[in-house]
C-alpha cells in the first residue's frame, strides 16, 4: 500500500497544478489563492493566526501576502492593540475574484469526487478530518509522542 502521505502530496500537488493553470487569467498562483480564502471570510485576521491557520511557517505568510499586496488583493494594517501586529484584509480587487475563486477550487474538489456517492465522500471528509486533526495536534505539541511503531 503506497504512503498515505504521499497520496495527499501528489493530491495536493495536482490541485495546486490545476489552480495554476485555473487562476493565471486573474493574476494569481494556486498557492496564493490559499491565502486569499481564509481572508474571505475572516478579514482582519493576523498574520500569525493566518500562519497558524493554514499550518505554515509565518516567513512564508509575510512572503505569499508581500506578493498579494504587490498585485493589489490585500492590504496590511498594524494593529491598533498591539503595534507589533499586522492585520490583513482582502482588497476589492479581491473581492472581486471572490466567486471565480471559490468556483475553481469547488470544480476541482468535485472533480475528484466525480465517482464517489454521497455516503463515500462524507466517509472521505469524515476521515480526512480525523487525519488533518491528528497531524495538527502533533504540531501543536498537543500529540507529540511519536513512536516508531506508530511511524510504520
Amino acid at each position: 500500500m503506497p504512503p498515505l502521505t504521499r497520496q495527499i502530496n501528489v493530491t495536493y500537488r495536482c490541485g495546486m497544478m490545476y489552480r495554476d493553470r485555473q487562476l493565471a487569467d486573474l493574476g494569481l498562483n494556486g498557492c496564493q489563492s490559499q491565502y486569499l480564502l481564509p481572508l474571505y471570510w475572516m478579514p482582519g485576521i493576523s498574520q500569525e493566526a493566518l500562519a497558524e491557520h493554514l499550518c505554515v511557517h509565518k516567513s512564508s505568510v509575510t512572503r505569499q501576502l508581500s506578493a498579494l499586496e504587490a498585485k493589489g488583493f490585500v492590504r496590511r494594517e498594524t494593529d491598533k492593540n498591539d503595534r507589533r501586529s499586522l492585520l490583513v484584509y482582502p482588497t476589492e480587487k479581491a473581492l472581486a475574484i471572490k466567486d471565480s475563486v471559490y468556483a475553481i477550487i469547488h470544480d476541482w474538489r468535485q472533480y475528484l469526487l466525480r465517482d464517489f456517492n454521497e455516503e463515500e465522500r462524507e466517509t472521505l471528509n469524515r476521515l480526512m478530518e480525523r487525519v488533518s486533526s491528528r497531524a495538527k495536534a502533533y504540531v501543536k505539541g498537543d500529540d507529540a509522542q511519536c513512536t516508531l511503531s506508530e511511524r510504520t
